[in-house]
């Protein structure tokens, strides 16, 4: 009887000890939560419209590298440059759809979707870029980017395009006036485009991998972008005229579809987010000072370059007054007070 009890508490209690130290040693692995956990091997595809040698090429190169380094070489970001993967609204699109990872697009193609973008497309807010980068960076900035997930988005902060110049191939504009009649490719924006209308020019929206070949071929006399991309895509070679308007400021929105973020553990999506502050923050640097270089080197390259007086930018925003009172009411007037407030504090400080 003895031995009975003995073998029946044998065959009881020890796959009950065997179980527990299963349980205590492979939990790490074995629970759903902690399977999640960690960093698994992904490759993430992130496309951008502007050439390898565009701060936000070098920017986005960056990015890849921060991101190989944090995961210990387990997310493979492989960028393409050029619009390889289509124009802003389409990899927008694609993020959206899941077929992409990221891209980093001007904040301009948003406004469809999101109207409140359309503030930085308001042309003379800021005079130069620390008064950009606090509106961005801040409080105001940040509403923005929470708008983005009900649009399959997520946004993990603000890299720099710049301030936007014109070159054409009719004659210098100094002036107001001198935009008369300027047929002037600009982005799909109604701001921008009402913008010009209210200055005389007839803009032309056009996606950006055709404006060299539209400048080329005359279908168009000009076109406004940062000097950085004026430079980096050769305008230099097919318009004879720059003038510094610096009428608008440009971010670019970091974006990342949602779709591909909610895959993510929490270790993951830090990693992007901390890589992507880090390279944005070396790319705005980079951009600045490119953007000095980029002057000298299209005037070196046979551009006429010509300045656009203070008093002549304060007629010219005198005349588009109306468009933006006009976009101002659609996006809020309060949320428009609060990027002007923003601007004034930091002009006072």
């Amino acid at each position: 009887m003895k031995k009975a009890t003995r073998k029946w508490i044998i065959a009881c209690v020890v796959p009950a000890l065997l179980l527990l130290a299963g349980c205590g040693g492979g939990a790490a692995t074995s629970s759903p939560t902690a399977a999640a956990a960690g960093i698994k091997e992904r490759t993430i595809k992130a496309g951008i419209g502007l050439n390898e040698d565009h701060p936000e090429g070098q920017g986005l190169k960056k990015f890849a590298e921060l991101v190989s380094e944090k995961s210990g070489g387990k997310l493979k970001v492989i960028p393409y440059y050029a619009a390889q993967l289509g124009d802003d609204k389409k990899m927008t699109e694609a993020l959206q759809a899941g077929t992409q990872e990221i891209t980093i697009p001007s904040t301009s193609p948003l406004v469809g979707d999101i109207k409140e973008f359309a503030m930085f497309d308001f042309p003379f807010v800021f005079n130069e870029e620390k008064e950009a980068h606090a509106v961005l960076d801040g409080p105001l900035g940040q509403k923005l980017l929470e708008k983005l997930p009900e649009h399959n988005l997520i946004g993990l902060g603000y890299w720099e395009n710049g301030f936007r110049n014109l070159t054409n191939s009719k004659h210098p504009v100094a002036k107001a006036e001198d935009f008369q009649g300027l047929k002037i490719r600009t982005m799909q924006n109604e701001v921008h485009l009402q913008a010009f209308q209210a200055l005389g020019a007839n803009p032309s929206p056009m996606a950006f991998s055709e404006v060299f070949s539209a400048l080329e071929s005359r279908t168009v006399d000009g076109q406004e972008n940062p000097l950085a991309t004026i430079k980096s895509n050769k305008y230099n070679e097919v318009q004879q005229y720059l003038s510094l308007t610096k009428h608008v400021y440009t971010p670019f929105v970091f974006l990342v579809g949602k779709k591909f973020w909610d895959q993510l553990s929490a270790e993951e999506q830090q990693i992007l987010r901390d890589a992507a502050q880090e390279a944005g923050k070396y790319e705005r640097e980079l951009n600045f000072t490119e953007n000095q270089r980029a002057l000298d080197e299209l005037k070196a390259a046979g551009m006429q370059v010509n300045d656009v007086s203070p008093e002549e930018k304060a007629r010219m925003q005198e005349i588009i007054k109306p468009v933006i009172d006009k976009f101002a009411k659609e996006i809020g007037e309060d949320l428009v007070k609060e990027m002007y407030d923003e601007v004034a504090k930091v002009r006072n400080n």
